[in-house]
């Protein structure tokens, strides 16, 4: 966690609405994206999102300090959305769909610009990551794109450790193999 992170967490945690509200835009667009993973509405994001930081708010004086605020807000958002999604009877937590697109933080002149190459490369990992289970999709995010650790990963996953390390093996070995064969086929074709 940076300093300031601790800093703000802690005055947060006294009471301080303006640390509570640095907090809450620092993380806001990390939470967002996180919880459209879980292939439900935009709205219903905003909604977990909002319900958690209002459950933050209320219980402050009953909340534990943390080594990582984002890896807390992460799992607390996880389970707001599962905890939707059990109220709704749609899914169980073992089989929640996850969206495998990469998320887009570029602008629409930026996106034209781009090179074919790079939209081809683009749609050949988002194919290869559509392969995966959603656990394994699930865990890559989470230490790749959320860079948090494998403990920190299995508390927000509600699992052990080995289930984590497994996860992001099986996926990265499956995604080597995938991409080995595709780039030995696309040499084959331009050779």
């Amino acid at each position: 966690m940076t300093p300031e992170d601790h800093v703000l967490w802690h005055l947060y945690r006294e009471g301080n609405k303006q640390a509570f509200g640095q907090l809450a835009e620092r993380y806001y667009r990390t939470l967002k994206h996180y919880g459209l993973k879980f292939m439900v509405d935009d709205v219903v994001v905003e909604d977990c999102i909002q319900e958690l930081f209002l459950q933050l708010w209320q219980n402050r004086l009953q909340i534990n300090d943390t080594e990582s605020v984002k890896y807390y807000l992460l799992k607390a958002l996880r389970h707001h959305i599962l905890q939707y999604l059990r109220n709704l009877k749609r899914l169980n937590q073992e089989e929640v769909d996850w969206d495998d697109s990469i998320a887009e933080e570029l602008d629409s002149e930026t996106l034209l610009i781009q090179q074919e190459s790079l939209t081809l490369l683009t749609n050949a990992i988002q194919a290869q990551l559509a392969s995966l289970p959603a656990r394994e999709r699930e865990a890559l995010y989470l230490r790749f794109y959320e860079s948090l650790s494998i403990q920190e990963i299995a508390e927000v996953m509600n699992v052990n450790r080995q289930s984590v390390s497994n996860f992001l093996q099986k996926a990265l070995n499956k995604l080597r193999n995938q991409w080995l064969v595709h780039t030995f086929l696309t040499s084959c074709i331009f050779l």
